[in-house]
């Protein structure tokens, strides 16, 4: 009888996923599945490509061994050579002692969505994915939630539960103010003490953040992920309709015969500086939208980073 009630007193004090605990049984499913289709799409080779572009800090010695043709002749260990009389060369190894943060804007613009998805879901998507595929190559990876404040900071850890817990909080936390990620990407930099690479994933509606950017870039390595619906770009010419703010709750008749026009060059004009932004600061910028698949956008970007590292 009391074997039974220490069981069933350990049952109820172990520790709950943040999933179990805090979200109701629809997004419990969205989170499973988003773990379910990104840990597949690791498994198919997102995991090696990722590998192949995101290396640790440096190359440790691992050997000695003798020379075979072919070897790259600047790694020849001239001291073993001459004390055995025949050509031996250095073998290296990578340091994969790498840390990988996830950085997601979770403001109310993420809450929108005109075709099959949400911005907000798919920026939970691409931060399972990024998050699953670093923990394959036994790196750290730490999150925050950003909006015009840090809403949570994660440290790095190499744990599943990590990645859980991220797509948790992006889909079940509440939009919180507007979006400011100057402000709440400094804070989010004054709490990352190592050096990262730098997951940025928002869709930059507001001021974009140009010193936050610039500080982040002189430190870390950081790879921006523009998310982006079609709608942000190009307002449909119709109405007049009634529109609310998506951060502000505000409610406001538009009239897009009239003003379609403007607003679609001031979005694109956006888009704009943060490409020459990017550019200047040399980070990588990838344009994943809400209408397309984003997984040969990340392929594309992984080869192109990788062939720019081979040159």
């Amino acid at each position: 009888m009391f074997d039974r009630l220490r069981e069933r007193f350990a049952r109820a004090a172990r520790p709950r996923t943040p999933a179990a605990r805090t979200l109701p049984a629809d997004l419990l499913q969205k989170v499973r599945r988003i773990e379910i289709s990104t840990k597949r799409l690791v498994d198919q080779g997102v995991a090696g490509s990722y590998h192949s572009v995101f290396r640790g800090r440096g190359m440790e010695f691992s050997e000695v061994r003798p020379y075979q043709p072919g070897d790259d002749v600047r790694s020849i260990d001239w001291n073993r050579t001459a004390r055995m009389g025949t050509p031996f060369v250095k073998q290296f190894v990578e340091e994969r002692d790498l840390t990988v943060f996830v950085a997601v804007d979770v403001s109310g613009s993420l809450r929108f969505g005109s075709r099959a998805i949400l911005k907000r879901e798919l920026a939970a998507e691409i931060s399972a994915l990024l998050a699953f595929a670093a923990l394959r190559n036994q790196d750290r990876v730490g999150a925050a939630l950003l909006s015009d404040r840090l809403e949570l900071f994660l440290p790095p850890q190499r744990r599943r539960n990590q990645v859980l817990r991220l797509v948790d909080e992006v889909l079940a936390r509440p939009a919180a103010g507007r979006t400011d990620l100057d402000r709440s990407l400094h804070e989010l930099l004054s709490n990352l003490r190592q050096r990262a690479v730098l997951f940025l994933i928002s869709d930059f509606v507001g001021a974009i953040p140009v010193s936050a950017l610039q500080r982040a870039a002189a430190r870390h390595d950081v790879v921006v992920l523009e998310l982006l619906d079609p709608r942000d770009v190009e307002l449909p010419a119709v109405g007049p309709v009634v529109l609310e703010d998506a951060e502000t709750g505000v409610v406001a008749m538009f009239d897009g015969r009239r003003a379609a026009a403007g607003e679609t060059a001031r979005a694109r004009a956006e888009r704009r500086r943060l490409r020459e932004l990017t550019s200047g600061l040399g980070i990588d910028r990838v344009e994943l939208r809400t209408d397309r698949p984003y997984l040969p956008e990340l392929v594309a970007f992984f080869d192109r980073r990788k062939r720019r590292m081979t040159r």
